[in-house]
């Protein structure tokens, strides 16, 4: 064979594999509104970046009639390119051959690139695309699983982990996206879950739908698996690359900072029409946060689950930070187990990876109830203590308005160990609200007056000056200063800035033991 007749060799040989499984399950893949693994990489890497590894993998199982199945790229297509310049690590895999089935081979090349991405500290993102297990392969498809489990957990905190879910995931698929840091999935295409609608049946007798037990709905709003939902695979994938942005490459790197068009030193008066001192008045804390952080900048993570919580990243100057905070529109911003879960893992992604985070509290406690209690309240409500007590990041706190009870503390205190601690002069800073504490306090002299009501609410007022006010707390060094509502943006940067090379090393041992 001459050169020539070779490299033809090899370009049909490749060609076959990129065919996938062939123009008719193309084609059904089209007609559900989804696309093909190689068209989804060439979507989401910069153009001609793309660069493919282990095209020729084949398995090597002779069980089942495998021996006699030609299994193009062993379902999956894995290699490395570039999003806006930068190096990332991908997988998809191919539902066009036997439905993007796990199988050895093909988790031998989802393995393989993973341990490039951590060794050259770049970021990896999967696109899942799969029926599950390949049962033709048995015990060796389990084991495939387990490899990609194990990788994912080791990656953990070292590169950041981007899963988008294109399809069905059910069975052991869906654990390596859940030990991911973020899932994306898209609306009536993405299923998740260990178990189908028909064993669901059988075991339990209960009749579900797949989108209702497993869909994007569900797991975005009720169960807190996946963190976006996105209307189609375009959204999904372009939302993908807008996260990235605001990420570092691996736990060894600052995130990366843009040029702001925004002021540093800009106003942002227009805070004192928005909150009103009562702290029974609701208001949406989204546009708070999105008056303080760079215009256009903030990208909220789980929008739809535990509302009461707001978290996500922005930017201010151009730096990105992580955004926790209370809103005042769902259950008063109490925190609650789902919230504290919600706060909690973001809080450590945040620190993992470099990203400075600040607090933003208007919160009346947690939220009492027999349900809260029996589900865990306390251990869950533990870990957001746990978080920000580990948390190395720089940590920024601002009380804008209430800050009672263990609720207080939890929520980035200096007694977390916060770095700056700002309060806004409405803040009411105490162990429970005024008219709690009046009627806890005061309960025999209220009960014995003539005008007990009138009697309650001048212990209310008189709790409020002597407890229930930011310079008690400021007093104590608890709070570093009392600011302005128009002065805000400008000091949450300007502190910031001044702890951008904040140093501080964890305390000696393998690791603590996190209230799961």
């Amino acid at each position: 064979m001459s050169v020539e007749e070779k490299e033809d060799l090899l370009a049909g040989k490749k060609e076959n594999i990129q065919a996938g499984g062939g123009k008719n399950r193309i084609d059904k893949q089209h007609q559900k509104g989804k696309h093909t693994a190689r068209e989804r990489i060439n979507y989401l890497l910069d153009e001609g970046s793309f660069n493919e590894l282990n095209i020729f993998v084949e398995n090597r199982s002779t069980s089942l009639g495998m021996d006699e199945k030609e299994v193009p790229g062993e379902g999956v297509v894995v290699g490395y390119g570039t999003i806006d310049g930068r190096l990332v690590y991908v997988y998809a895999q191919d539902f066009t051959v036997m439905g993007g089935s796990v199988g050895e081979a093909h988790a031998q090349k989802i393995t393989q690139v993973m341990d490039l991405a951590v060794k050259n500290g770049a970021p990896i993102i999967g696109l899942n695309d799969s029926g599950g297990a390949r049962i033709n392969e048995g015990i060796d498809s389990l084991n495939g699983y387990g490899e990609i489990f194990y990788r994912n957990t080791k990656a953990s905190g070292v590169v950041p982990q981007l899963t988008a879910i294109l399809g069905p995931c059910a069975g052991g698929a869906v654990y390596s996206p859940a030990i991911t840091d973020f899932i994306f999935m898209v609306d009536q295409t993405s299923k998740m879950f260990i178990t189908g609608p028909s064993v669901v049946k059988s075991v339990t007798g209960e009749e579900v739908s797949a989108e209702e037990l497993g869909g994007a709905a569900t797991h975005n709003e009720i169960s807190g698996v996946a963190h976006f939902l996105e209307p189609d695979e375009a959204a999904a994938l372009d939302k993908i690359k807008r996260l990235l942005s605001y990420l570092p490459d691996n736990y060894q790197e600052k995130p990366p900072v843009i040029e702001s068009a925004d002021d540093p030193g800009r106003s942002t008066v227009e805070l004192t029409s928005i909150i009103n001192e009562n702290p029974k008045k609701a208001y949406d804390v989204k546009t708070v946060i999105n008056i303080l952080v760079d215009q256009d900048s903030f990208l909220e993570v789980q929008p739809y689950f535990a509302k009461n919580a707001v978290i996500g990243l922005a930017r201010l100057n151009g730096r990105s930070v992580g955004i926790v905070a209370n809103q005042p529109q769902f259950l008063a911003g109490c925190l609650n187990i789902d919230a504290s879960t919600k706060i909690a893992r973001f809080i450590r992604f945040c620190d993992s990876f470099n990203i400075p985070i600040i607090s933003l509290v208007d919160v009346p406690g947690y939220l009492p109830g027999v349900e809260q209690e029996f589900g865990g309240v306390i251990r869950h409500g533990a870990k957001v203590l746990y978080a920000y007590s580990e948390a190395t990041v720089p940590k920024i706190t601002l009380i804008m308005r209430k800050a009672y009870g263990g609720a207080y503390i939890a929520m980035g205190s200096r007694s977390v160990r916060a770095d700056l601690v700002y309060a806004w002069p409405i803040a009411e800073i105490a162990v429970m609200g005024p008219e709690g504490a009046a009627n806890v306090i005061y309960r025999k002299e209220i009960a014995a007056a003539e005008d007990s009501k009138s009697l309650r609410q001048q212990k209310i007022e008189e709790y409020k000056d002597n407890f229930a006010n930011p310079y008690i707390a400021a007093k104590r060094g608890m709070v570093n200063d009392i600011i302005k509502m128009e002065e805000t943006r400008y000091k949450l940067i300007n502190g910031l800035e001044m702890m951008i090379n904040k140093k501080e090393t964890a305390e000696a041992k393998k690791h603590g033991n996190i209230p799961l």
